[in-house]
């Protein structure tokens, strides 16, 4: 991630409705939530959280995906991995990038998967 990307990024989560949002879809794991559930989750009306989710597309830290008549939106692991490398890089000066990747869909179990833990 590149300067630029991470400000965009982190401008994106810096507002409440985005980080609450951002962080219930990291929570959820890979299938995430359609936009619906996710306004009754937040208690945020529907024309008001598709600005944030808009925001958030395009920082790309959250995906959307239709599935029939729903927009589906997941958290976008790689991104956020990336914005954390890019917050830690030479972590102590030590030149070294110290962030786990994290991908919940190569490391969880199917246990995990079906109750959406992260």
């Amino acid at each position: 991630m590149d300067q630029l990307g991470a400000i965009a990024a982190l401008g994106a989560l810096a507002q409440e409705t985005r980080l609450a949002l951002f962080r219930l879809l990291v929570a959820r794991g890979p299938e995430g939530l359609p936009a619906g559930m996710i306004a009754d989750e937040l208690e945020v009306a529907p024309s008001s959280l598709s600005f944030h989710l808009q925001q958030l597309v395009h920082a790309g830290l959250i995906a959307q995906r239709r599935l029939g008549r729903q927009l589906i939106y997941s958290a976008e692991y790689r991104t956020m991995s990336e914005l954390l490398a890019y917050l830690t890089e030479n972590c102590c000066g030590r030149g070294e990038v110290r962030v786990p990747f994290c991908d919940p869909a190569e490391t969880l179990t199917e246990e995990e998967k079906n109750h959406g833990c992260c």
